[in-house]
């Protein structure tokens, strides 16, 4: 059925904004980037003006006044954005961080689709202080900020406006040559107005990364052929460090690796590393877990990340074939390559391959992880998909066949997927198939699943169906559940009122089923939500909830270590909650939520979740985060209270040097955590780290491990 929904689903339709064009020519003369804009080039160009409102309605023209022009020479793009206020009064900014969060910031933001495919591309921008944007899209309108390039801006304000100015170099980004037409759009959030507005027309419901909604940039000639193109990213650092839980001396550390970039052609690139080191990014956010099933993490780590959606967006976020993080889990890297990006305008390639170290004290092997994705575009903004994962184990240190039972030789997926996008964005989905192969595999390890949503400005729908099987495994990947058929579906209304303060309000019915591989079932949850969308961007929704749990495995309700209930215990409760979320124009910021109602064991669960903000803007942002949860079961259980919480202090000197210290205490997990960073970007793309973390076991208070990093990077490029 939702086969037959899909190609109804699909159509050949002209991109819905493609008359909304810009002519970019080549610069007359020498621009400075200094966000003035007074050079005699930005005269001679074309401007795009006359913004659409987005939000907080869709209905009729932008209230401020942007302009944008565009210009170009031999190695860059040069973009010059005015932004009238026609409300005065200052700015609004979080800080100085880059890739701010978009929803606390005056920002302008550009999106590039450099082959006009509607569905990847590039996005670049800033906050009214100065803050740099920049990540690539994929799947029609996400975007990564997890993806760094070299490019350089400025920005100045006054009491009327305030400007960018960018250069951006072509070997920066991807493009097909000869092509003279891009997709394109800008978009700017101001917060005095609550207004978010679009160079080009963009129903409401859909973020103006909507690539479908592009409008065209049109070339005078093809942009100038990149030529040869690499980047060359070495790194030194030093290092030290002790585990004391296993009562480890202090371990001094100097290592060196890096990266190559490889142009092969304009928009296909070739990724080298050696020796990596990941010591920078950072950490995790602990959460408070009462889940059964291993909870996802996403990947922050560079080398992953360009053209990421290639590897990672396979399946759904609980059925993935494929997860980077699998790689290099407590194991040293030794070197890896990737290729991917655009072989044409509808062909994408990626491919990857990483080499792990043995590891003697345990007897895992070395081993070589490879991931190909090929994707074609069909139809206007559509694809399909086909993925293979291999993971091959290598010279056991140990030659015993214990060892190939807990580290098997290999583990393999092969799959293919349809992934639907409208021309209008109002339909999209998905279906795939996955077969893993497995030295002991008892069946036929498969994997299918299928969805279609449906999402216009009043009305949102979506019906998904999934199927895993018990003896599917993927060990590179994220599947924290097997054995199972899955039946969902959604149903929304927005309701939209002429005045006042609520700009839309409405009622969205969720069902979730679950069942074993005999149709017999194991989980639902049911759950009503009314949403509340205000004026002044502050949101406000209610949810009641109706859940049932049929124990697969013992399992500690808790998960306090105490005792497991028993498998196949049935349990039925009923939970009643809210979150409300404070407009983003304040200096104090905040949402607080909860949940109320019944838990295992006709037991009862309170949680309450607090986060609160203050921003000394542009400079300092600080903020708070707790949540406090109460369990009340019957004995041995009895009750259990417990705190997660967490507080954060970001330091924007400038915008280009940043303190950042994130403190952690999860009294569920037992731990306390430090993690200050120091970041100074002294040229584009390169950057000095001076990194600390430290752990606690909170009862007793007693170190767990510690580490101090030293780590330079620079960005030497052709």
């Amino acid at each position: 059925m939702l086969l037959a929904v899909f190609w109804l689903a699909q159509g050949n339709a002209q991109k819905k904004n493609a008359d909304y064009t810009l002519n970019i020519r080549k610069a007359s003369g020498a621009i400075t980037i200094d966000g003035v804009g007074n050079e005699a080039a930005w005269e001679r160009t074309d401007v795009a003006k006359d913004f659409f409102m987005v939000l907080p309605m869709d209905d009729g023209p932008a209230t401020n006044t942007s302009e944008i022009r565009m210009a170009y020479d031999d190695k860059n793009i040069y973009l010059l954005a005015t932004f009238y206020n026609e409300l005065k009064g200052r700015n609004f900014v979080e800080s100085l961080r880059r890739d701010f969060a978009f929803g606390k910031n005056d920002n302008f933001l550009l999106f590039l689709d450099p082959f006009n495919n509607q569905t990847t591309g590039f996005s670049f921008g800033s906050n009214a202080a100065g803050a740099q944007w920049d990540g690539t899209m994929f799947a029609g309108g996400r975007i990564d900020l997890n993806w760094d390039t070299k490019w350089i801006s400025a920005t100045t304000q006054d009491a009327d406006k305030w400007v960018f100015e960018m250069a951006l170099p072509f070997k920066s980004i991807r493009y097909e040559a000869g092509v003279t037409e891009w997709g394109i759009n800008f978009s700017r959030l101001d917060l005095k107005s609550s207004e978010k507005s679009s160079w080009t027309p963009i129903p409401r419901q859909f973020p103006t990364a909507s690539l479908a909604y592009t409008g065209t940039l049109v070339w005078d000639r093809p942009p100038p052929p990149p030529g040869i193109n690499y980047s060359i990213i070495p790194y030194v650092l030093g290092g030290s460090s002790q585990d004391l839980e296993a009562n480890g001396e202090p371990v001094y550390e100097a290592k060196f690796g890096g990266d190559v970039k490889f142009s092969l052609t304009s928009s296909l690139n070739l990724d080298l590393t050696v020796n990596p080191d990941f010591s920078q990014v950072e950490v995790d956010r602990q959460v408070t877990n009462l889940d059964r099933f291993e909870l996802f993490f996403p990947e922050r780590r560079q080398f992953f990340l360009e053209n990421s959606d290639l590897f990672a967006n396979f399946g759904y976020a609980n059925i993935r074939p494929f997860f980077s993080r699998r790689i290099g889990l407590g194991v040293p890297i030794q070197a890896g390559a990737r290729v991917s990006g655009n072989l044409n305008e509808n062909w994408r390639l990626g491919l990857l391959n990483m080499q792990t170290s043995a590891v003697d004290e345990t007897g895992l092997p070395s081993q070589n992880f490879g991931v190909l994705s090929l994707q074609r575009k069909v139809f206007k903004r559509s694809n399909i998909g086909l993925m293979f994962v291999n993971k091959q184990s290598l010279n056991y240190p140990r030659d015993t066949d214990s060892l190939q039972t807990i580290f098997p030789k290999y583990n393999r997926n092969l799959g293919v997927e349809y992934n639907l996008a409208s021309a209008n964005n109002v339909w999209n989905g998905k279906a795939f198939f996955l077969k893993s192969f497995a030295p002991d595999q008892a069946g036929g390890g498969v994997t299918q699943a299928a969805n279609i949503e449906y999402n216009s400005r009043k009305w949102s729908w979506s019906l998904r169906e999934e199927w895993v099987g018990e003896d599917y495994t993927a060990e590179v990947g994220f599947v924290p559940r097997t054995g199972y058929v899955s039946l969902s579906a959604s149903a929304g209304h927005r309701f939209f009122p002429k005045k006042g303060r609520i700009v839309s309000h409405g009622p969205e019915l969720n069902f979730n089923y679950f069942f074993n591989e005999s149709f017999l079932e194991t989980d639902r949850t049911n759950f009503l939500v009314y949403n509340f969308e205000f004026r002044n961007r502050s949101n406000l929704f209610f949810f009641v909830s109706d859940d049932y749990v049929e124990l697969l495995d013992p399992f500690d309700p808790t998960r306090l270590g105490k005792e497991e209930l028993a498998a196949g215990t049935k349990h039925n409760w009923n939970a009643f909650g809210w979150e409300f979320s404070s407009r983003p124009q304040s200096l104090l910021t905040y949402n607080f939520g909860g949940r109320l109602g019944g838990y295992y064991l006709d037991g009862s669960r309170t949680s309450l979740t607090t986060e609160l903000g203050y921003r000394f803007q542009p400079y300092v942002s600080l903020s708070a985060n707790l949540n406090y949860n109460h369990i009340s079961l019957p004995a041995p259980w009895n009750r259990s209270e417990f705190w997660l919480v967490g507080s954060e202090v970001d330091i924007t000197f400038t915008n280009t040097l940043f303190f950042s210290n994130l403190f952690q205490y999860n009294e569920q997990t037992g731990n306390l955590n430090l993690n200050s960073r120091f970041q100074w970007r002294y040229s584009p793309a390169s950057d000095l780290f001076l990194v600390y973390t430290n752990n606690y076991l909170i009862e007793p208070l007693e170190g767990r491990n510690w580490a101090l990093t030293l780590k330079f990077t620079y960005w030497f490029n052709q």
